[in-house]
C-alpha cells in the first residue's frame, strides 16, 4: 500500500553532485525508517543509507562515508540523499526503501521499495 516514487538521478561528471528524493504517498511517513540501496548491472543491490523515523540515527555504507548525506522531511514526506563527490563506482540505480524497523533498513530486506532512479557518473 506504500508507494515510493524516486526523483533526481541522472547524469553527472565526475566529482559533481545530485540530491535524489523519495516521496512517500502516505501520511504516516513518519513511521518508518528509511534507506536508499543501489545495484549496478551484474551487481547485487546494495546498501548505501539508512536514517531512523525522527532522523536520529543515521548509517552508511562505507564506500560513501564523507560523501553522501541521508536525510529526511516527516512533514513532506519526503526522503532525500545528497551525493557529493561522485565517483563512476557510484553509477547504478538507486533505489529508496521503507520498513517499521531500522534494523531492517540496514539490510536489504526492507518491505516497500520504489522502482528506482538512474544516477550516471561520467569520468
Amino acid at each position: 500500500q506504500v508507494q515510493l516514487v524516486e526523483s533526481g538521478g541522472g547524469l553527472v561528471q565526475a566529482g559533481g553532485s545530485l540530491r535524489l528524493s523519495c516521496a512517500a504517498s502516505v501520511h504516516t511517513f513518519s513511521d518508518y525508517a528509511m534507506g536508499w540501496f543501489r545495484q549496478s548491472p551484474g551487481k547485487e543491490r546494495e546498501f548505501v543509507a539508512a536514517i531512523s523515523w525522527n532522523s536520529g540515527s543515521t548509517y552508511y555504507a562505507d564506500s560513501v562515508k564523507g560523501r553522501f548525506t541521508i536525510s529526511r522531511d516527516n512533514a513532506k514526506n519526503t526522503l532525500y540523499l545528497q551525493m557529493n563527490s561522485l565517483k563512476p563506482a557510484d553509477t547504478a540505480v538507486y533505489f529508496c526503501a521503507a520498513d517499521y524497523d531500522l534494523k531492517v533498513v540496514r539490510t536489504t530486506t526492507p518491505y516497500y521499495w520504489g522502482q528506482g532512479t538512474q544516477v550516471t557518473v561520467s569520468s
